[in-house]
């Protein structure tokens, strides 16, 4: 009787460590159920392609993305509403602590390589501009255009990002300004797409947002961008000139010369290792970075090999290892 009652205990033990309810009720496994996610809205385009294709792959499965800031990202997921959130860092030691003193152990995975991008009106010919110079106009030192070109007939800048609690606004802080605030007369969008909407319609504006917002979804081999702005060309020397400057194309992103690089993370708390779980091993896996591929960012766990592309920019693709 006892050899039955351990076994049937196991079993149960087994059973619960598989699977997990949803609220609904219904049974949560890696590949079926009902869940929320957080993801920081730069990463947006990129995560509606890949929520598209998984849950095409696992109809059982239905995944809400709570697309917000990546403040707001970090926060839901250390209260527990949700237990996979994406974002462009990785969770601090502070966060940490706070879920170890719970017993939960969460993991910060990469999974892609992004960018900044810094867009113009689409008829500024001003289109060459140093990380140095990119910084003081962050931080207020540069208002006018005359100061980044004397030969602008443009006024005072127009500076926008997409919002003050943005995994972009943090990089920008952390990473260019060296912890520095940025200008009280930067203005703040609701989301990237606001602030495309915004430069292209604005000749004075000089746009912050995500690498991954400015490709031209009409062309397949990612070698042009979003027709309504143009994107500037950064230089890590003291002067910005056409054969030190980059633009964030993907063949750049990944030989790390485009100066305005950052990773992307999922942050996963899923002790029970049900449909979370499945979306991370998704996302991570061949099919999850073959979409990130294409989106034009790079693949964190995937090789990739650089090739030659004969076109005007003198640019280079980006093809994968098959």
């Amino acid at each position: 009787m006892k050899k039955k009652l351990m076994l049937y205990l196991l079993c149960m033990l087994t059973f619960s460590a598989c699977n997990s309810s949803g609220k609904n009720g219904k049974e949560e496994t890696l590949y079926s159920g009902e869940i929320r996610i957080a993801v920081d809205e730069s990463f947006k385009p990129i995560m509606e392609e890949e929520l598209q294709v998984y849950q095409a792959l696992t109809p059982e499965a239905s995944i809400t993305p709570v697309y917000c800031s990546e403040v707001e990202a970090v926060n839901l997921l250390l209260k527990d509403s949700v237990r996979l959130a994406i974002t462009n860092r990785r969770l601090t030691e502070k966060e940490l602590i706070s879920f170890h003193t719970r017993k939960f152990f969460p993991e910060s995975i990469q999974m892609a390589s992004s960018g900044i991008a810094l867009i113009t009106h689409h008829c500024n010919p001003d289109s060459l501009i140093t990380v140095e110079d990119f910084r003081r106009i962050a931080t207020g030192e540069i208002t006018e255009w005359k100061e980044l070109n004397p030969k602008s007939r443009l006024g005072r800048m127009q500076v926008v990002f997409d919002n003050p609690n943005s995994g972009t606004v943090h990089y920008v802080i952390d990473s260019i300004c060296q912890g520095k605030p940025l200008s009280s007369s930067l203005k703040a969008r609701k989301s990237n797409e606001e602030v495309i909407d915004y430069v292209a319609a604005t000749p004075d504006a000089i746009g912050i947002i995500g690498a991954n917002w400015i490709g031209n979804k009409a062309d397949t081999t990612r070698l042009s961008f979003n027709q309504r702005v143009r994107v500037m060309s950064v230089s890590e020397s003291s002067e910005a000139t056409p054969e030190n400057s980059y633009r964030p194309y993907q063949a750049y992103l990944a030989l790390k010369q485009y100066p305005l690089t950052n990773e992307v993370y999922i942050l996963i708390n899923d002790p029970k290792g049900a449909l979370p779980t499945g979306l991370m091993t998704f996302l991570t896996g061949e099919r999850g970075q073959r979409i990130i591929l294409k989106s034009g960012l790079i693949p964190a766990t995937q090789p990739v090999r650089i090739v030659n592309v004969k076109d005007d920019l003198r640019e280079f693709g980006i093809r994968k290892y098959l």
